[in-house]
């Protein structure tokens, strides 16, 4: 079944990970797809590799970078002739307790993870508003909710970008456009491989379902979410976590 068929999304952080595994799902659903990364090789490497399922082009964004983001959203429009899906996706962490984090590690996590939903979501409205329709989608996280040791930047990243979804979900409603944001739990990407397998067990026992989640368990709430299935859901935060947060 092709949910997002005639669909245009632009997937930010799709080279890797969660993001790399939505740009797949929307793929299968019919959608063509720009997928925007900072790291050159992996997000050509990825594009040649879903190359045949669909109509996909890579562009190398810094999604920090205002100026940047506003220029290669007017490509995007220009290539492929409308904007229907954004996928807020890119993110990084730079983990320390208060004591030892520096300004530095404060201030990119803050630049990619806010500023830059921020910044993507500028670019791309004026699109969406014009044409009457929109789905925008906002990476979260479920340590927004409760708060993670050693992750002051990261959380107050993840519970800013809940606010911002729950403002635009009111700004941009009588455009057409819904804003919703999904909160992922732990999760099987690249970024816990370098975890020991204890704590990964640990992990996992603190979720009801006993499990880590999958990649593609976010890209699936990504999917419905931009499908037109959700035409009448907006300002909502789906949590994706096994019940953690219970």
């Amino acid at each position: 079944m092709n949910r997002l068929a005639n669909k245009v999304a632009i997937i930010t952080g799709g080279a890797r990970g969660i993001g790399k595994a939505t740009v797949k799902k929307f793929l299968e659903h019919g959608a063509s797809i720009a997928l925007w990364d900072i790291d050159e090789n992996e997000g050509r490497n990825t594009t040649a590799e879903f190359q045949e399922k669909g109509k996909i082009q890579f562009y190398k964004v810094n999604t920090a970078n205002l100026t940047e983001v506003t220029a290669i959203a007017e490509q995007v429009y220009k290539d492929f002739g409308r904007i229907d899906v954004l996928v807020n996706n890119a993110g990084i962490t730079r983990d320390a307790s208060l004591k030892k984090m520096s300004g530095e590690q404060w201030q990119q996590v803050i630049d990619v993870n806010l500023s830059g939903v921020f910044n993507c979501t500028k670019a791309v409205y004026p699109f969406m508003a014009a044409q009457g329709s929109g789905r925008i989608l906002n990476a979260a996280s479920v340590v927004a909710h409760n708060g993670n040791f050693g992750q002051t930047n990261y959380v107050a990243s993840k519970a800013g970008v809940i606010g911002m979804t729950k403002t635009w979900a009111k700004e941009f409603g009588r455009k057409g456009i819904t804003v919703n944001a999904v909160a992922p739990g732990f999760i099987q990407t690249e970024m816990v491989k370098s975890v020991p397998k204890e704590l990964l067990d640990g992990m996992a026992s603190r979720t009801p379902l006993g499990r880590l989640g999958e990649a593609e368990d976010i890209g699936n709430a990504y999917l419905f979410l931009a499908s037109d299935e959700a035409s009448y859901i907006t300002g909502t935060v789906l949590n994706v976590d096994g019940g953690l947060v219970i």
